[in-house]
């Protein structure tokens, strides 16, 4: 029987950014539990296209996604809702690849590590005397000297927290199926439409990957995801090819509600914040992924200084992690935001393209303000 008592790390999520600091962490020697409510493998509402910036850390990790059969993409196009279009090469290309299988690999890779993982949801977080104290759904009781949040984009958590995003409602549906038929392996491609955009790429079973976001007023005019697909989606001549021309591979589209771009705190009730968690990045920028791995390497790289007492103070270990998530990530966001915010101006969108058509090397800068550098393992 394990002791849930004497734990030095508490991961809460077991999506990307929680997969990955657990494997970090035990990896340096540290006892980690990470608890998950969902088991492996699952599908999840994800654009799945991951820069390749990620690379170098993943493969210290023991993961390397081409070993599963993830699509190298090193093509880009965006689309108007009138239909002109613009192409360019990426300057780090990335790579297509599920979260069913992404998941579900480094899950298998945590085990190997000797990371706890159960299967509950956490209720309780409490901080007292340096020391969290979690409770769960089925009555489990963990300790810990660490905690870290990788519970994704809302949780019962963000309101037992308070966190002042979860009062407010979000206008976003995002929408995401696996369908069979004729797409390049080495693109993705940003379709967009009245409320909003869809990407498209290839992932290792060489499924096509079609997951968009759209304005949940927009969407409730229709009585179903199929009419709104062909009333409003199918605008986009691409995207109509794409649908129309394909065979789905769900049963029924994944979908989620409320996804919400409002600024958090990357340190909440002492416990460090990590992908979705800690904040979004609108898909249109496609680099959620990326930048999940990357916080949980930020936090975890810290906690183990914390804990090696290179670090003095929980209080100077939280103070870094803020810093450095907001160093890293802060520009990104704007830049998202931003960008998100134009091409919701279905007349601005128009010139904009014509804009990147005519001076194609602005695009190229804009790609390069949304990604980061190669992570260093």
């Amino acid at each position: 029987m394990a002791d849930y008592t004497q734990l030095d790390i508490i991961v809460i999520g077991g999506g990307l950014a929680g997969l990955t600091s657990a494997i970090k962490l035990s990896k340096a020697g540290f006892k980690v539990v990470l608890i998950e409510k969902n088991t492996y493998p699952k599908h999840k509402v994800c654009g799945e296209y991951i820069s390749n910036e990620v690379l170098p850390y993943l493969k210290s990790l023991g993961f390397n996604p081409f070993d599963f059969g993830a699509k190298h993409i090193c093509d880009f196009e965006l689309t108007t809702i009138g239909n002109k279009s613009i192409k360019t090469k990426l300057p780090l290309g990335g790579f297509g690849m599920s979260r069913y299988e992404m998941d579900y690999q480094l899950y298998k890779i945590a085990i190997k590590n000797q990371v706890d993982i159960l299967h509950d949801v956490v209720n309780n977080v409490q901080f007292k005397d340096d020391v969290f104290t979690v409770k769960t759904k089925f009555s489990k009781v963990f300790k810990s000297r660490i905690a870290i949040g990788a519970f994704g984009k809302r949780s019962n958590l963000d309101v037992e927290f308070k966190r002042k995003f979860i009062t407010k409602k979000s206008p976003y549906l995002g929408v995401k199926i696996h369908v069979s038929g004729h797409f390049p392996e080495d693109k993705v491609a940003l379709h967009n439409f009245k409320g909003g955009y869809c990407g498209v790429s290839k992932v290792e079973n060489n499924h096509i990957n079609l997951c968009y976001i759209a304005n949940f007023k927009s969407f409730k005019k229709y009585k179903d995801i199929n009419t709104f697909q062909e009333e409003v989606l199918f605008k986009n001549s691409a995207l109509k090819s794409i649908f129309k021309e394909s065979v789905p591979q769900f049963e029924q589209p994944l979908t989620i509600s409320q996804i919400s771009f409002k600024t958090k705190n990357p340190v909440e009730n002492h416990i460090l914040m990590c992908g979705d968690t800690a904040g979004m990045i609108h898909p249109l920028c496609g680099h959620g992924m990326s930048m999940a791995i990357r916080s949980g390497q930020l936090a975890s790289t810290l906690i183990i200084d914390y804990l090696h007492k290179k670090i003095k103070t929980r209080t100077e270990m939280e103070k870094q992690y803020s810093i450095a998530w907001r160093k890293t990530f802060n520009f990104r966001l704007k830049i998202g935001h931003t960008i998100a915010y134009l091409f919701r101006q279905d007349w601005l969108a128009y010139w904009l393209l014509n804009i990147l058509r005519v001076f194609p090397f602005l695009l190229l800068k804009i790609i390069k303000m949304t990604h980061g550098k190669p992570m260093k393992p």
